[in-house]
């Protein structure tokens, strides 16, 4: 359980950093910081995937809440407007957990309140209940709920306009609202004694995160109804949904839910509270699309899209039982294959696939093998062959974007102006990190593909792709090994192109040691290994740059501009420690020592889970201390690879090849 104290819950400066989110397995969200204080336009308490796991609407921010205690009113809502923070409720905070969804502890008048926040799984529904802890004697205690509606795209913000229609439907337990033609209509089941229609529009709420990343930061929220509860009768419950839902279906959404968590947390076979959060954690980043599942990238603002999904499903399906999700997803992208590439992001209604990625691709066999290897599916690897093979033949002659293997067996990507790699970061015409030609953690992931589909092509005796498979991969780890090695620093060139290689001290080059297949021998993985380590490991992640470049960018700050030209210039992703425990492990030989020197370097990000987006662990850290949690509090691939070395390296645990879906 994550426990905060009330030390931490009434400041203010401390409870606006901490962000607690709740998913429902198709694409919705919940989140908010601890105090109930929006910081940022994505938080809200209903934002409903009306075309899961995508057409994401933020319908419900916020209820506005006030205790009555006997006489006394006192509000326990925090908002920051334009200029002020009123009313201060975060003051009656005094205490926050996680168990296992978010249960806050107000104090307010002599009365003590519980109120807690979960999602249905499979449900666009939110489940808000208030329950009385202690009371004065012979007070009564009520509360006023004012739920305050946005009904936007949930990255926009919503202005007062003429155009809203604000008339609530109601009857017996249950109100509803459809302020415009087309979108969904929001149901509020309730327990309340008195239902008030309202009318008033919240002017100017100020969302400070969304102002230090030079966005629109200011917000307008509509009040169509108080809801009021005698608290010391029963609990007060509202259902957000945009079903017709009951109040008397609480009580069983919720054991439901305590107990598919309960599942979850114990499906991992260590007893480490850090993997088991993980494996809470995994599970918010799975959700349905149509009749499988994908990979969500990350909370709050991104969908699925292909590098993610590949770097993160091992970590996020296998180490929790859950392989049945990993082959759906593989099977799902190996039928939108494409001139042997896997797109970057799966289409919305009406919109053309994306295939801007190299590294998408190659991420695809690494998937395959580690889901092959951990369940003995021979079935599926057989099934996948094909397509696989199809992709090695299109990167041999050429596909896209100039992907095509040199004569001297090196994998050329890019062109002037594209982003193929990871290290996507462009603006306008600007490519900040221009790395086309061939990219060192390409090379890396092509010969490990080669390597996987020689072992695949001897399994299903096919003798001739075998011995193509080797051929080519022997020529490229002898290119590799001859063009590549910057023996002057005891390390790998970034970037190769014909012209002069490219001596950034970058973290790709952990690749070519970390993944199954490395061209590298014993003594130079070391060094590798040695080098990154000692010029870019830090508490929460690897610096994506040597701190002594020029072009190092120690914070990832400002507007979209200044942030696009710092997020792989120095900024620390926590998804590269995988890797490089992985590779850290490896050239120690596995012995116990290097695994608990392993665990040792993910103490750091354990205390995150506290500290940041609460059970979580964020896409990025600023490079210099304090290291300040950036981009999106919750990442896939961060969570997916900090499990999977958990699982592989740290406790090497032997699960279960069986395969399980999501309960």
């Amino acid at each position: 359980m994550i426990r905060l104290t009330p030390e931490v819950c009434r400041d203010f400066d401390q409870a606006k950093q901490r962000e607690w989110l709740e998913t429902n397995g198709i694409g919705s969200f919940a989140c908010s910081t601890i105090m109930g204080m929006n910081t940022r336009r994505y938080h809200g308490l209903l934002t409903a995937a009306t075309r899961p796991p995508v057409g994401r609407m933020l319908l419900l921010s916020k209820l506005e809440e006030t205790l009555i205690v006997g006489d006394s009113r006192v509000d326990f809502s925090t908002n920051q407007y334009v200029g002020a923070v009123h009313p201060a409720g975060f003051r009656c905070l005094t205490g926050f957990r996680l168990d296992p969804f978010p249960v806050f502890t107000f104090e307010c008048g002599g009365a003590v309140v519980e109120k807690s926040v979960f999602m249905a799984y499979g449900s666009n529904t939110t489940v808000i209940e208030y329950r009385l802890i202690a009371a004065p004697k012979n007070s009564s205690v009520r509360l006023e709920a004012r739920p305050l509606i946005a009904f936007r795209d949930y990255h926009s913000t919503t202005h007062e306009n003429q155009g809203l229609d604000g008339r609530i439907q109601q009857e017996p337990g249950r109100v509803s609202v459809q302020p415009y033609a087309g979108l969904p209509r929001l149901y509020l089941a309730h327990t309340a004694q008195h239902v008030q229609p309202g009318g008033d529009w919240y002017r100017q709420f100020y969302y400070a995160i969304e102002a230090e990343r030079g966005l629109d930061c200011v917000e307008d929220l509509f009040n169509p109804v108080m809801l009021g509860f005698d608290l010391s009768a029963r609990t007060a419950t509202v259902l957000a949904s945009t079903e017709a839902v009951r109040w008397e279906d609480a009580a069983a959404l919720r054991d439901h839910e305590v107990q598919r968590r309960n599942q979850i947390a114990a499906s991992v076979p260590a007893r480490d509270p850090l993997y088991r959060q993980l494996a809470l954690a995994a599970d918010q980043c799975l959700a349905r699309r149509g009749e499988g599942y994908t990979v969500i990238a990350g909370y709050p603002w991104f969908t699925d899209w292909g590098r993610d999904t590949m770097i993160a499903l091992p970590g996020l399906t296998l180490p929790t039982g859950r392989a049945e999700i990993a082959k759906g997803i593989l099977l799902e992208f190996s039928r939108h294959v494409d001139r042997g590439m896997l797109p970057n992001r799966f289409p919305d209604q009406g919109e053309t696939p994306e295939f801007n990625t190299v590294d998408a691709t190659l991420w695809f066999f690494e998937a395959a093998r580690a889901y092959c290897a951990h369940t003995g599916d021979t079935a599926t690897a057989r099934q996948l062959y094909p397509v696989l093979k199809d992709i090695v033949e299109w990167h041999m002659r050429g596909t896209r974007y100039n992907i095509h293997a040199l004569e001297n067996g090196l994998l050329n990507a890019g062109g002037p102006g594209v982003q193929l790699t990871w290290m996507d970061a462009k603006v306008g015409d600007w490519v900040v990190t221009p790395r086309s030609g061939q990219p060192v953690e390409i090379q890396a992931l092509w010969f490990n593909a080669l390597k996987i589909m020689e072992e695949f092509a001897r399994q299903f005796n096919d003798s001739e792709g075998a011995q193509r498979f080797r051929d080519a991969a022997s020529l490229l780890q002898s290119t590799f090994n001859r063009v590549f090695w910057n023996d002057a620093l005891g390390c790998l060139y970034d970037l190769v192109n014909g012209e002069q290689p490219d001596v950034s001290i970058r973290p790709n080059q952990i690749l070519a040691v970390s993944l199954p297949h490395s061209m590298l021998a014993s003594d130079r993985a070391v060094q590798v290994v040695d080098a990154v380590e000692r010029r870019l490991l830090t508490p929460f992640g690897l610096r994506t740059l040597d701190r002594d470049d020029p072009n190092y960018t120690p914070r990832y700050e400002g507007d979209q501009y200044h942030r696009d030209s710092a997020y792989h210039q120095g900024t620390v992703w926590p998804w590269l420690l995988g890797p490089f425990i992985t590779a850290y492990v490896k050239v120690r030989g596995g012995t116990q020592a290097a695994r608990d020197r392993a665990r040792e370097l993910l103490r750091p990000l354990e205390s995150q889970l506290s500290s940041a987006g609460l059970g979580q662990i964020a896409e990025i850290y600023d490079a210099e201390p304090p290291q300040r949690p950036r981009g999106c509090f919750a990442q896939a691939w961060s969570v997916g690879e900090l499990l999977r070395v958990l699982h592989s390296e740290i406790y090497r645990e032997e699960t279960s090849a069986a395969t399980a879906t999501a309960p």
